[in-house]
């Protein structure tokens, strides 16, 4: 039996082969044509090069994943908010093909072409805010925030930038200066790129009922004490964290540090490489607060899969830089370009964003029930299908990392794809695709549960 041979399929309705959406355990996870895999990844792919479930995977779609020996997985991580609109969604793969029967590569800035500049045009209608707008695109995320932190620089003629405790922007030098993770991300790497400070994060669950406004109070103070707005370039910060634990600022901290960046001329850059295109149930996170920033940074969910990010932006801002200050060889990709437009089609043509709301409703009312029942979970919190639970020790609410691994071990063993993150490694995400459906969800969510029971309970 080949590989391919192993993944049933049904006809799907968007006119292809779809595989069924269903939760199938045919082996132990791993089975053993993944074990295999994994033993060759450890004799050929460096070691610092992880993986969270030791599987090998053949086919994916809708709200499920399915592996070298069969075993279909419900996928409550989307290759990290990835694959919004699915892992083989039929408009981004008839766009690719269509690309790749045409010309692969020409580097758009040697000899360009249409996609790069059509979605420019579309990033620059969708972002934030009525004010013109340009765009410049990347490979990935990190990449995406290091030009970002470029034009900011070029533009106000300082160097300081500020980033929040918690943050996570990448993995490149200048980023892990940003990101403020230590293992696995920054440990050993130094030194890290110079100018870079870090600022206090509203943090509702841990704040002791600080306020929006107080929160971002406290923020500008130490700004102005530690850094001088007469050195900043610019802030950046995740609209809703990612791995830093999905946290949700309080309501008005985001305005009050748009308002203050805007009256000091410092730019103010969203990171939206997690939390853009529909993830939150908008968008963009910024739109939930009624923030416009100055540059939105995207990847992620902008291609349905291929590599893809954008640094998007007030046009003087944007186009401060030389000609020939901003690229790079593969940046704006024409497949990705491709798979962009198509994607972008499929979010809005196919409902997905108002399905991102739809999931959030099951999420947040299934999440809270089980922390009604269950003090370990400390607190629920996100926004359509970007929610977590933070799991800690319900006598003193110190984190529980312990607890978390074990969890997400459970969810894997059992055929349930489960991210976990923050500072303290004891939040569970939940980042589903924005195509599964009800059913594959809820079944996902009661798996968890059950890893939650399997470690006891305890009420409060």
């Amino acid at each position: 039996m080949t590989i391919v041979d192993s993944v049933s399929t049904v006809t799907g309705t968007a006119g292809g082969p779809a595989l069924v959406q269903e939760r199938r355990l045919v082996t132990a996870i791993p089975g053993p044509r993944s074990q295999e895999l994994i033993a060759r990844k450890a004799a050929a792919v460096a070691s610092g090069v992880g993986h969270t479930l030791p599987v090998s995977i053949v086919a994916g779609g809708g709200g499920v994943v399915v592996d070298a020996d069969g075993n279909s997985l419900i996928d409550l991580g989307s290759g990290i908010a990835v694959t919004g609109v699915g892992n083989s969604n039929p408009r981004v793969v008839e766009a690719v093909t269509a690309q790749l029967n045409a010309f692969t590569h020409t580097c758009f800035t040697i000899a360009p072409y249409e996609g790069y500049v059509a979605v420019a045009e579309k990033l620059n209608e969708l972002t934030p805010g009525d004010h013109v707008k340009r765009s410049a695109l990347f490979n990935s995320g990190a990449e995406a925030v290091e030009n970002a932190i470029k034009i900011a620089r070029h533009h106000t003629k300082k160097q300081a930038v500020v980033a929040f405790d918690h943050a996570y922007h990448g993995r490149t030098n200048l980023t892990m200066g940003l990101t403020a993770k230590n293992i696995p991300y920054k440990s050993g790497f130094g030194p890290f790129a110079p100018e870079v400070y870090r600022a206090p994060l509203s943090y509702p669950y841990r704040d002791g009922g600080l306020g929006g406004a107080d929160a971002a109070a406290r923020a500008i103070s130490q700004i102005e004490k530690q850094v001088g707005v007469e050195n900043l370039a610019a802030i950046i910060i995740e609209p809703i964290q990612g791995e830093g634990g999905f946290i949700v600022p309080a309501a008005g901290f985001l305005p009050a540090l748009v308002e203050w960046a805007n009256a000091n001329g410092v730019v103010f850059i969203a990171d939206e490489v997690q939390t853009g295109f529909g993830r939150t149930g908008a968008w963009f996170a910024s739109d939930h607060e009624g923030i416009v920033p100055d540059l939105v940074v995207t990847a992620k969910g902008i291609a349905g899969g291929l590599p893809l990010s954008a640094v998007t932006g007030r046009a003087e801002i944007m186009d401060s830089a030389m000609a020939g200050g901003l690229g790079g060889t593969y940046g704006g990709n024409p497949l990705a370009c491709a798979a962009a437009l198509a994607a972008i089609e499929s979010y809005e043509q196919d409902g997905l964003i108002e399905r991102a709301r739809q999931i959030g409703s099951v999420l947040l009312g299934r999440l809270n029930a089980l922390r009604t029942a269950d003090a370990r979970i400390g607190d629920v919190r996100g926004r359509g299908a970007m929610v977590a639970i933070e799991l800690v020790d319900p006598a003193t609410g110190a984190p529980d990392a312990a607890l978390t691994a074990k969890v997400a071990a459970y969810a894997h063993a059992n055929g349930v794809v489960l991210l976990t993150c923050g500072t303290y490694g004891n939040v569970i995400r939940f980042l589903p695709p924005l195509t599964i459906d009800d059913d594959l969800l809820i079944e996902g969510i009661g798996v968890v549960a059950e890893g939650l029971r399997a470690e006891g309970l305890a009420t409060a």
